[in-house]
């Protein structure tokens, strides 16, 4: 029925994130200025964290909200996410130089390339924290969440605001807390291992939600939903010949793939199955687990071709710290996909997503009003 509570969520990728925002963007315009957003439960992690933060923010008006972000993204600058000057990138090398050579008990620095904290003005000056509490008293939402993996124990770990009627969980390996969601959450659930510093909150330090998300439709199902919209980022696959042994660019682009993708498909198999079940049990059986319905769109095109189309935009550091890992413009390494922040680059992103969104607009209306 079209009142089941339906969950969208919005999985990590770094810039290739625009994409989710073109989806957005051709769904709003099926639904009035003064329309909430179709989705009861919000759930993000990494770069989908952000958006859909954004969303939450504005879910009292939906294409308000979504016009807000593609503002976002359609004019954006990598200086806008992580420094990129030859000073900068000097003096945190140094800096984590220094730190490898202090003791174990001195309050070392984290080890990234790169410095995230440009993010962190941008997130403050941008996001309207306080409209979330508000949209939920409304009745606009009835929860927002994002997930960070928390290094300290190993967990992934879900903060969410809710309108109260969903109890913390803690499961093997995840648990879900009622916080305040602030500009830090996001800074946490964004910071991609390696690439990004790992962020404190409390006592624990934090890194991107997808490395130890092993379940990542978890979240929505505790906060009550009853149906699941995904934007996925998980790309075409296309395998091209290898004729030497992979190199750093090309396990750096695996392995991010990995952690993006790999647990969001196996967890939607394993929804699948469930629902296959409980079709199998007979009518009016007992049994304490529901059938879930779920709807994904994914990209149409290879991000990695696009990227590369845009390699000389990137500013000259980056590419030159590319350039030391082994990385150019024709290498098939995903990485440059994700570090891309640069306008021309997520313009046509955006632009893909609302052209998939609309090729397949009539099974997307179809699942949200079912």
């Amino acid at each position: 029925m079209k009142d089941k509570p339906c969950a969208l969520i919005l999985s990590g990728g770094g810039a290739r994130a625009a994409y989710q925002v073109g989806v957005l963007k051709a769904i709003s315009l099926q639904y009035s200025r003064k329309d909430h957003v179709p989705f009861k439960i919000l759930c993000g992690t990494s770069a989908g964290g952000i958006n859909s933060t954004a969303l939450a923010c504005y879910a009292s008006c939906f294409r308000l909200g979504v016009k807000k972000l593609e503002y976002i993204w359609r004019n954006f600058s990598t200086e806008q996410v992580y420094k990129t000057q030859l000073s900068q990138l000097a003096l945190k090398l140094s800096r984590q130089l220094l730190a490898g050579m202090q003791t174990r008990y001195a309050n070392k620095i984290g080890f990234s390339l790169l410095d995230h904290s440009p993010l962190r003005t941008l997130l403050q000056h941008s996001m309207e924290f306080e409209r979330i509490d508000r949209n939920i008293l409304r009745g606009a939402i009835q929860a927002a969440a994002i997930t960070a993996s928390d290094y300290s124990s190993g967990d992934s770990i879900t903060f969410y605001q809710s309108n109260g009627l969903h109890p913390p969980w803690q499961r093997s390996k995840r648990k879900g807390l009622q916080v305040l969601i602030n500009s830090e959450h996001l800074m946490a659930t964004s910071a991609i291992p390696l690439i990004f510093p790992p962020c404190q909150i409390g006592q624990d330090y934090y890194g991107d939600g997808s490395v130890h998300q092993l379940a990542p439709l978890s979240p929505a199902i505790h906060l009550g939903a009853e149906k699941i919209f995904v934007i996925s980022l998980d790309q075409p696959q296309q395998k091209h010949p290898i004729y030497a042994t992979p190199g750093l660019s090309e396990i750096s682009g695996h392995l991010l793939d990995t952690i993006f993708s790999d647990t969001l498909n196996a967890d939607l198999e394993r929804l699948h199955r469930i629902n296959a079940t409980i079709d199998q049990l007979p009518q009016g059986a007992s049994s304490n687990l529901k059938s879930i319905s779920s709807f994904v769109i994914k990209p149409s095109q290879n991000f990695n071709q696009i990227a590369a189309n845009y390699f000389s935009e990137l500013p000259l550091t980056i590419k030159m710290l590319l350039a030391s890992l082994g990385i150019n413009k024709n290498s098939q390494s995903s990485l440059v996909s994700y570090l891309l922040f640069e306008q021309n680059y997520t313009r046509e992103l955006i632009a893909l997503g609302q052209q998939d969104a609309q090729n397949r607009m009539a099974e997307i209306n179809a699942f949200l009003n079912q």
